[in-house]
């Protein structure tokens, strides 16, 4: 399946980005509009960090396990996604890049390594799903980074 990119700009640094992003909790505050059930395990933030989380997308619910594989302060961010009893792996993939005129563009990357027979016969609209899921998350990330520059800022 081909893999979704969303992406916004946001006018944190990309340190003061990737700062944020590389701490799992607080990736519970721009997606629990379709991850809940929050649950955390290894390290805060890096490498290893991990988290199982229930998604409800699109009428369906299950368990997705997702861990921090791979980092590149200040430009990426990997995880690694499991769901659908191992029958679902993807890669999630944060990309920050300076703006010329200050800020940060921040890309957000899902792309299936291994997907169910449903997810590939109804590759459109999984893909439209995660699409438009993703770009609310994109525009969630803004404002928590915004908040979270002003308490940083106190």
């Amino acid at each position: 399946m081909k893999p979704v990119t969303v992406s916004i700009d946001v006018p944190q640094t990309p340190e003061q980005v990737y700062d944020f992003l590389d701490v799992m909790a607080h990736h519970e505050r721009f997606t629990n509009h379709y991850l809940s059930d929050w649950r955390y395990s290894g390290p805060e933030r890096g490498i290893g960090s991990c988290a199982t989380v229930t998604v409800a997308l699109g009428g369906v619910k299950t368990d997705i396990a997702i861990e921090v594989v791979e980092g590149d302060a200040p430009r990426r961010i990997v995880e690694r996604n499991v769901s659908a009893a191992g029958r679902r792996l993807a890669n999630g993939t944060y990309t920050i890049e300076p703006l010329e005129s200050g800020g940060s563009r921040v890309s957000f990357t899902y792309a299936w390594v291994l997907a169910p027979l449903g997810d590939r016969l109804l590759a459109p609209v999984v893909r439209a799903t995660m699409r438009h899921a993703n770009r609310t998350v994109m525009r969630r990330l803004a404002t928590e980074l915004a908040r979270h520059a002003s308490t940083a800022d106190s």
